[in-house]
């Protein structure tokens, strides 16, 4: 049995963070486990190409949820990242941290210590900002972002559309206001898709002492009265191995695969335990509950004017697409289309952002499985701050299955009335002036579709996932937390969970940013080191909002 000093399981976008981190010291013998391989693929590596590594088994553990009643009964796609840099190697590249009042919101719900305040420094430290650095941005840290290319007119177009609608413009919704429309942040390097795989974890393997094996199943972790001592796990189908470690064990599986790992090591729900035969170590209620998401639908209408990418979907452009970015990597091969972020408030009486929009110069689905047969753009009308819960289950003790999924999605009303407002609200967006060369009929949902039950129902037949399910081994203090505010499992020694899952509420805004500095933050808990100290720089919060649905929020230049 090999000894290391941490185990970590998973190289995605937590993973790779610490496994760079704890090999920094040469004394720390560090070895990560990683079920999927290398992402020496083009497809992975040019932005544009992003929807054929999500839908491609190689790189994707291809979960899929159970039926969902509030979407008609179907089962959705839940694509997660199989392949170093987890998710981050397989994502849309975009680059939201979430609001502010998203991390407070985390404090009050017991995950003290991780108030906005308290992660803006491991946000700052994990970033190269590529305009600069100021008050809330940063530069010299390995997660390089760069603004958009803004590579059509449509783009600027739907920003001043925002704008004429009575919404802020804001030069940076990762800094002072994330309220309003401003040019998309992507996690793009010299054209490259920018994954911790390629911020950390390779840069990182040189080093003797951080070893990494890939197409390691891990079967469970290794408990030896209340302290976890090591993993069993297998390489491509082999025999079983042991690996001990002798500080600590870091899950750093997913929102899917922690909680799964969790369970059959004999930590979670008693009942669901015995139900499949495993041995019950610790009775952690918690473990698989609270799992939510985001969901997303498509706000489409024809464009008049020959500018989109429905023209650039045959295959002569695609591959003078590809072409260009082999040798130069620019163009649009080096851009993930979307490129204009925004931020509003549904109704009055919401404190802050829970719509988002990513603005597309086309008319494609999200993972390429369709686009409209002529030009068209679209705004992705993503709620922000869903309230629908559902819970991850086993359906066995064996390692090798796929755990059942159930989002509960559209569960509850707040849910369903913020995509009947959200639509409502981007049909006003897009009747601005500013859209007036380029609108043309709506295709989605269709102008025919007006009253509540219109609309619901089309949301039911219509809205996917974006990719951002979280919160199974949530964070706090509460009966149904899984860890605590320094990540460690309750009840069990030598033990964490350090990435999405440990979410005690998705923030307004894309997972992997956030999952990151979850990565950054939780190494120092492992190698306890004191926090970075707070920063407690200002952010935006409209003074009206108990009464008024939007805002000019004022500008602030970069400090």
């Amino acid at each position: 049995m090999e000894e290391y000093d941490f185990i970590i399981v998973g190289s995605g976008s937590a993973g790779s963070v610490l496994a760079r981190r704890l090999s920094e010291d040469p004394n720390h013998r560090v070895l990560v486990l990683e079920y999927g391989g290398k992402d020496n693929s083009v497809f992975i590596q040019m932005p544009s190409a992003l929807s054929i590594p999500m839908n491609t088994k190689k790189y994707d553990w291809g979960f899929h949820t159970e039926p969902e009643p509030g979407l008609a009964g179907r089962s959705i796609h839940q694509a997660r990242g199989k392949v170093i840099g987890g998710s981050s190697s397989i994502n849309g590249m975009v680059w939201v941290r979430g609001n502010s009042g998203d991390f407070d919101q985390w404090s009050s719900l017991g995950a003290t210590g991780w108030s906005y305040a308290d992660v803006l420094p491991y946000f700052r430290r994990a970033e190269h900002n590529g305009p600069g650095a100021d008050a809330y941005r940063a530069q010299g840290g390995e997660l390089h972002v760069t603004p958009a290319p803004m590579s059509t007119p449509l783009y600027q177009a739907f920003i001043e559309a925002g704008r004429q609608a009575g919404y802020p413009v804001t030069s940076d919704y990762n800094g002072y206001s994330q309220e309003g429309f401003a040019v998309m942040d992507m996690s793009v390097r010299n054209g490259v898709r920018w994954s911790t795989a390629n911020a950390y974890l390779k840069p990182s393997l040189n080093r003797p002492n951080l070893n990494l094996v890939m197409h390691a199943l891990v079967h469970r972790v290794l408990i030896d009265g209340r302290r976890a001592t090591g993993i069993e796990y297998s390489v491509n189908g082999g025999a079983t191995i042991k690996a001990r470690a002798r500080r600590e064990v870091i899950l750093s599986a997913g929102p899917v695969n922690s909680p799964k790992i969790l369970m059959l090591s004999g930590i979670g729900p008693q009942a669901q335990l015995r139900e499949h035969g495993i041995e019950v170590v610790h009775d952690l209620p918690g473990v698989g509950e609270n799992l939510h998401d985001h969901l997303e639908t498509w706000m489409q209408r024809r464009c008049t004017q020959p500018i989109t990418l429905n023209g650039k979907l045959n295959p002569f452009s695609k591959a003078m697409i590809g072409l260009r970015w082999l040798l130069f990597k620019d163009g649009l091969g080096a851009s993930n289309h979307m490129e204009v972020n925004g931020h509003i408030r549904s109704r009055p009486g919401i404190p802050y952002p829970d719509i988002q929009y990513h603005f597309v110069g086309g008319a494609i689905a999200y993972d390429g499985s369709s686009s409209f047969k002529g030009h068209g753009f679209q705004a992705h009308l993503i709620p922000g701050k869903p309230r629908s819960r559902g819970r991850l289950t086993l359906r066995s003790a064996d390692p090798h299955e796929a755990p059942r999924l159930f989002f509960n999605y559209l569960g509850d009303e707040y849910d369903r009335q913020v995509f009947r407002d959200g639509i409502r609200l981007t049909r006003e967006i897009f009747a601005q002036a500013a859209m007036d060369p380029f609108r043309g009929a709506e295709i989605l949902p269709g102008e025919q579709l007006q009253t509540d039950d219109e609309l619901d129902d089309f949301v039911a037949n219509n809205a996917a996932t974006a990719y951002h399910p979280c919160g199974s081994c949530k964070m706090g203090r509460d009966a149904m937390a899984v860890v605590d505010p320094e990540t460690r499992v309750h009840g069990i020694e030598a033990l964490r969970v350090i990435d999405s899952s440990i979410f005690p509420f998705v923030p307004n805004g894309n997972l992997n940013a956030p999952t990151i500095m979850v990565g950054e933050k939780g190494a120092d808990h492992v190698l306890g080191r004191d926090m970075l100290s707070p920063l407690n720089t200002p952010a935006y919060f409209d003074p009206d909002w108990e009464t008024q649905q939007r805002s000019r929020a004022p500008e602030r230049s970069r400090e």
